[in-house]
């Protein structure tokens, strides 16, 4: 999210406050209702009436003079007065600042654009500015800026992005199609005035090569960084893949002269790269990505061994790009990967690299199923040559863990529930990985020996997929894989399997420090018991110890 400093003498030579006090052009003769006054004085939150009564009756130079203390009130200096100009009810500060938008003076609509930026930081203020009563007149009127290509541009882009930080508003964001009052409602693909087609014409419209730091060049940038957000959605993704964003992405990466290395946090190619992730990770639009020729042109990025090669590898996952294409025999592919479901489980992030939150769990498992079933399709007559460098017990386990932790948290009757619950997805993915590993998850050892954990871990995993399976919400994709897992897992009894134990154990680890109950997922099935005296506990006179009351004719 971006802040802005105010610039000290910048906005003081563009409006002229003596002239506040001056009268208005009218007769001596004439009497006339006292035009409301700007404040000298220092802004307080008081003065927000007053204030908010000028920008809306004035224009010129005393509105933009109010706007510009609004602006004062929410800067830098100034960070706690923002939710509560947002949030307490008393006043509407963000219609006033949307009507500026529209005024045709350059000084009112950058401040109002500066105030709506300082003010859509505060995630408390997100959802009021993004969801709320205003929430037409503010979008309309960034948007409304961004289709004029004003040189505020690219600060509306960045307010819009700070608002889609709100994951909740991002599809409502893209539902912008502004028609005329009483006019019939258009979709936003067939709108050109709405957001997806006034970002669309932005990115198709600026140069090859734009001069960096120039207007045009910040606000594609920041265009991205908000098509970042919104391509979170599948149903936004599906808009998107039916314009020319993804290949104006694409051609980003492509046209860079800059190594991936030096990408910098919030670069144009920090947020195409984004964007090229975001949207091949949904079937509905990654098929516009492939004929971009996005696969080839992210392939290379692999190789970089930070945030920007965690990226790439993901995409061209999600792009089905073949095992031999990912370096090194998928190893660092699997190791990063693996490493991100975990952070993301156990919250945090990776210093120096990404932040808790930036990924998704169902990005992270989705990228770990698709490299398995890429390097399972690699593998020939059944092998686990490339299998291996996914199937390692650590990341088995992670996969379980999901699975399992989804489904406690769905059967009614569970005790010890995890402290993080993934979503229906994520497990379905896991899933997915678990079926596509097994030539090496099942791999028996060298010495073909028996083995008692290697029993108890079929019976255990093959037990928890079939209550995934039959839990209410499980897809039937997922249904399907669950059992086929499932039926195979239990036909690899009797023998060792070292890397089924070993992942079980770590699994096992796990839900004692959850204290999650480590009988749930073993089979309650009972056989009958024989001894010298026969199976007799069918009688109800006859007890466990197999002493009987009853007479025997």
């Amino acid at each position: 999210m971006v802040s802005f400093r105010k610039k000290k003498d910048k906005a003081e030579k563009k409006v002229d406050e003596s002239k506040l006090d001056s009268p208005g052009a009218t007769s001596p003769n004439e009497k006339s209702a006292p035009t409301p006054k700007a404040p000298t004085k220092p802004p307080q939150l008081d003065d927000i009436p007053a204030l908010v009564e000028i920008m809306m009756t004035e224009k010129g130079e005393k509105s933009a003079a109010a706007t510009k203390r609004i602006y004062e009130l929410c800067d830098v200096g100034h960070k706690q007065n923002r939710v509560p100009m947002v949030c307490n009810g008393k006043w509407d500060v963000l219609t006033p600042l949307a009507m500026c938008l529209t005024q045709e003076s350059g000084d009112g609509r950058h401040l109002a654009c500066l105030a709506l930026n300082n003010l859509s930081i505060p995630t408390e203020n997100k959802r009021v500015m993004a969801l709320g009563p205003a929430s037409k007149a503010v979008i309309g009127g960034l948007c409304k800026v961004i289709a004029e290509d004003k040189q505020e541009s690219y600060l509306c882009c960045i307010c819009l992005m700070n608002l889609s930080f709100l994951e909740a508003s991002i599809v409502s964001i893209l539902e912008h199609s502004p028609v005329a009052d009483g006019a019939k409602a258009i979709l936003p693909i067939d709108n050109p005035n709405s957001l997806i087609r006034v970002l669309e014409k932005l990115l198709t419209n600026s140069p090859a090569v734009p001069k960096s730091g120039s207007g045009k060049s910040e606000g594609v940038r920041w265009a991205c960084g908000l098509i970042k957000n919104l391509a979170k959605s599948e149903e936004n993704a599906a808009l998107f893949g039916k314009t020319q964003i993804p290949k104006c992405v694409v051609e980003n990466i492509r046209a860079t002269t800059a190594p991936p290395s030096r990408w910098t946090s919030n670069s144009l190619e920090d947020f195409s790269l984004f964007v090229i992730l975001n949207l091949a990770q949904w079937p509905i639009s990654k098929e516009a990505l492939i004929d971009a020729g996005a696969t080839n042109v992210v392939k290379p990025i692999m190789n970089e061994g930070d945030l920007q090669g965690l990226k790439a590898t993901m995409a061209c996952a999600f792009l089905g790009a073949p095992w031999d294409a990912f370096p090194e025999n998928g190893i660092p592919a699997s190791k990063a990967v693996s490493e991100l479901m975990t952070n993301i489980i156990e919250k945090k992030g990776k210093d120096g690299q990404y932040a808790y939150g930036v990924f998704k769990l169902y990005t992270a498992t989705k990228a770990y199923r698709d490299l398995a079933i890429a390097a399972k399709k690699a593998d020939t007559g059944g092998g686990e040559s490339n299998t291996k460098a996914l199937g390692v017990p650590s990341a088995v386990a992670l996969q379980l863990q999901v699975v399992s932790d989804l489904t406690i948290a769905a059967v009614d009757d569970a005790e010890g529930g995890s402290k993080y619950v993934p979503d229906a997805m994520s497990a379905e993915y896991c899933v997915g990985a678990i079926e596509a590993l097994l030539p090496t998850i099942m791999q028996p050892a060298s010495d073909a020996r028996k083995s008692v954990q290697s029993e108890k871990a079929c019976r255990e995993v093959c037990q928890m997929l079939l209550t995934y399976a039959d839990i209410s919400g499980t897809s039937s994709a997922a249904k399907v894989s669950a059992k086929a897992a499932a039926a195979e897992i239990k036909a690899g009894t009797g023998v060792a399997r070292p890397i089924l134990e070993i992942a079980h154990d770590l699994w096992t680890q796990y839900r004692k420090r959850e204290g999650q109950p480590l009988d749930q997922f073993i089979s309650q099935e009972r056989g009958v018991e024989v001894d010298e005296s026969g199976p007799l506990d069918f009688l109800p006179c006859v007890n466990s110890n197999g002493d009987s009351s009853c007479t025997i004719m």
